[in-house]
């Protein structure tokens, strides 16, 4: 692939309403939910905002937002150096608006592309997203909820204590 080709692959690569985000935001709306998309008001502008139960939902593409031990997060073979360094920053952006948003008290949910790619791992990991976002519990922690071909992640650290 020569420069050229790979710069206009990369460039057709849009950010929002993605594959993946679009079947996590059917699931949710057939199930009731209604939620915002894309809100610049909060940190990281996140992917799904539901208001009523103070829950963000971000879906990561695993090779942009560097999921480990993941196939699909491969780095290009050339230009390696700007890869990894493009994607740690990425990773520490979302650390900091997850920061963020739980030090404003918002509960953040993170789902892997993965988790979405086959129909038996998709249905498992829309059905826990749903029970997440209806759960009351508003606790500090929150668990990974794992499926059989990713995560839907959310860091067990607490935020905000020193």
């Amino acid at each position: 692939m020569t420069p050229y080709e790979r710069s206009r692959c990369m460039a057709a690569i849009k950010g929002r309403n993605t594959k993946p985000e679009m079947l996590v935001r059917k699931f949710l709306f057939a199930k009731g939910l209604r939620y915002r998309v894309n809100s610049r008001k909060l940190p990281g502008s996140p992917d799904i905002v539901f208001r009523k139960y103070k829950t963000v939902v971000f879906v990561d593409g695993c090779f942009w937002h560097g999921h480990q031990d993941c196939r699909l997060s491969r780095l290009s073979k050339s230009n390696i150096d700007f890869w990894r360094h493009k994607i740690n920053l990425n990773i520490a952006r979302d650390y900091r608006a997850d920061v963020e948003l739980r030090l404003l008290g918002w509960r953040v949910i993170r789902v892997w592309e993965c988790s979405l790619r086959d129909s038996a791992s998709r249905e498992a990991t829309l059905t826990a997203i749903y029970e997440r976002i209806v759960s009351p519990h508003k606790c500090a922690s929150y668990t990974m909820i794992e499926t059989e071909n990713g995560v839907v992640a959310e860091p067990t650290e607490s935020y905000g204590k020193r």
